[in-house]
C-alpha cells in the first residue's frame, strides 16, 4: 500500500519503511507526526478521498549539499558567485 503525501507545499508517494528527506519540520527527533494523504494506492485501487493518516517519524535535522549560484554579465566585468545550504529533516513512513 502506498500514499501521496504533502509536507510544506512538496508531494512525496510513500510505502511504510520509506526515508524521506523533507524541509525542515518544527518537530523534536523521534517525534511521531500524523500526515492527512491526498491519495491512497492499494494494488489497481486509487482512492483520492482517503481515511486515515500517515504516521512518520522524525530521525534526524541536517543541513543539504551545498548549492552553488553563480551570476556572470560578459564584457561587463561583473561576476557573483554565492552559495546556500538547505535546512532539511529525515523522516521514516511508519505507517500508511
Amino acid at each position: 500500500m502506498q500514499a501521496l503525501i504533502k509536507i510544506s507545499d512538496k508531494q512525496f508517494l510513500v510505502g511504510k519503511g520509506d526515508e524521506l528527506s523533507v524541509p525542515r519540520q518544527a518537530a523534536e527527533v523521534g517525534s511521531v507526526l500524523d500526515i492527512e494523504p491526498l491519495a491512497t494506492i492499494d494494488g489497481d485501487n486509487t482512492s483520492m478521498q482517503p481515511s486515515g493518516t500517515v504516521q512518520v517519524k522524525v530521525l534526524e535535522h541536517f543541513r543539504d549539499e551545498k548549492i552553488v549560484v553563480f551570476k556572470k554579465k560578459r564584457r561587463k566585468r561583473y561576476q557573483k558567485r554565492n552559495g546556500h545550504r538547505q535546512q532539511m529533516t529525515k523522516v521514516e513512513v511508519l505507517s500508511v
